[in-house]
């Protein structure tokens, strides 16, 4: 290399390098702006994605925040106070049915299940054997008489005899025995007889009682005895019929209280679920002693059960009713409400929002609970959508189990305004207030109240 190529390439080499930076940054530049603008883009489409529409009109519904609820008024009224317990159906007479003398089983006169009468044929044993020994007996009873007329005459001989000393004394007292000896045969021929047609009537079996028979325990054709364990058949008694049901010791003084009062108290079985009423009856009687391994004390009530809806044997949820309470304020179980306030319902206001109010609970009876304090009669409170109230909450209110709208305020909005985003409640929904009472929520103290209850913490 010259010197003229190296000075050269040392003076040139230097002014390729701010070219190449200024071509590194340009490529840079136009990356950045491309990235903006594919964001601006995105953040425009997301906006237009998720705007609100502007309104159609420009009155505003006044329930469009509003949370739909269902009310009920507090009314004056009675308050029943009962003990719940869970009882078993017993039978007044459950009888089993056995053959009182040997022989075979020649009838069955009854089916299964069937209902009969006291005094109605159920079975027939042979009676020839002791027909027979019946007629023997007859005949025996005949020929000892014979012989005490026969014993007779002859002793009314030997005493005129014996006036004029003709025969001996000893004699006279033999015959005297004879005619006591066959007194005595006569008298157990008779009692022979008596017994062979005892034997005869215990061939034919009829019921003691008026009950449902149960299944066949002995077919026809086999040989019975008294000795057999099982029976016949079992007689059952179903009306009238009783349950047995325990109270706490707690409650005898209160009970016996009453039943000395009113002399009786009703009681009212349900089925298993307690949804179902089966019957009503009277408490008839308590047992004599207190159960000392369980602190309770055995109660029997009486059942018409004209329906034979009660069973033996069949376990039932009992209501006793022990009192009454006249004219005090109840409301329904479904407001009641738990929280930090203690327990408190939801008041609705004029202005159709809600407060929240403590009340002191009383007795409770199915759905309907008393209040002590904190409402007064025509009160209305939320007994359904209290799960997301809040104190001072609008609210649009429907009358529970009429299935209402919106009041007339809402109905009284232009029909081209937004529609209310508050959805109609379902039938079943609005009615919940008026549901039947059953003996599990009655004895739960005003635990009863709808799910929204158990989800709060506070008000």
């Amino acid at each position: 290399m010259d010197d003229r190529t190296a000075t050269d390439f040392i003076r040139t080499q230097p002014l390729d390098r701010p070219v190449k930076r200024k071509r590194a940054k340009s490529k840079t530049g136009r990356r950045l702006g491309l990235l903006l603008v594919v964001a601006g883009a995105a953040m425009l489409g997301w906006w237009f994605y998720n705007r609100q529409p502007a309104p159609t009109t420009g009155r505003v519904n006044p329930y469009a925040n509003a949370m739909p609820v269902v009310v009920a008024p507090a009314v004056t009224g009675d308050i029943d106070i009962t003990l719940n317990a869970l009882g078993t159906v017993t039978s007044l007479a459950t009888v089993t049915i056995k053959s009182q003398i040997s022989g075979y089983l020649m009838n069955v006169a009854y089916q299964e299940g069937q209902v009969v009468k006291k005094g109605d044929l159920l079975a027939e044993i042979d009676s020839r054997p002791y027909e027979l020994a019946l007629k023997n007996a007859q005949g025996a009873l005949e020929r000892d008489q014979a012989m005490l007329q026969q014993a007779e005459l002859d002793l009314k001989r030997y005493q005129d005899l014996a006036k004029t000393n003709a025969i001996p004394r000893q004699q006279l007292d033999q015959q005297v025995a004879l005619v006591a000896q066959d007194k005595g045969n006569v008298l157990s021929d008779q009692a022979q007889i008596e017994t062979q047609k005892l034997n005869i009537a215990y061939c034919h079996i009829v019921a003691p009682v008026t009950g449902r028979v149960g299944l066949r325990l002995v077919d026809q054709g086999n040989y019975v005895t008294p000795n057999d364990a099982t029976g016949l058949v079992v007689i059952t008694q179903f009306q009238p019929i009783t349950v047995i049901f325990p109270v706490a010791e707690d409650n005898l003084p209160q009970i016996t209280r009453r039943l000395k009062a009113a002399g009786t108290l009703p009681v009212t079985a349900f089925d298993r679920s307690g949804s179902v009423k089966l019957a009503t009856g009277e408490l008839r009687t308590l047992d004599n002693q207190i159960d000392t391994t369980t602190g309770t004390l055995k109660l029997r009530a009486e059942f018409a059960n004209d329906d034979e809806t009660l069973f033996p044997n069949q376990f039932v949820n009992v209501e006793l009713l022990v009192d009454t309470l006249k004219g005090v304020t109840v409301m329904p179980t479904a407001a009641i409400q738990r929280g930090a306030p203690g327990t408190f319902v939801y008041l609705l206001n004029a202005d159709q929002t809600v407060t929240v109010k403590p009340v002191t609970l009383g007795p409770s009876h199915g759905d309907q609970v008393a209040i002590e304090s904190g409402l007064s009669p025509g009160d209305r409170v939320v007994i359904y959508g209290a799960d997301k109230l809040r104190n001072g909450a609008k609210v649009v209110p429907r009358d529970a189990g009429t299935g209402l709208g919106p009041p007339a305020a809402a109905g009284a909005a232009d029909a081209s305004a937004t529609p209310d985003p508050a959805p109609r409640l379902p039938p079943q929904q609005a009615g919940e207030g008026d549901k039947g009472s059953t003996p599990a929520q009655a004895g739960d103290g005003g635990d009863g109240a709808g799910s929204s209850r158990r989800r709060r913490s506070g008000p």
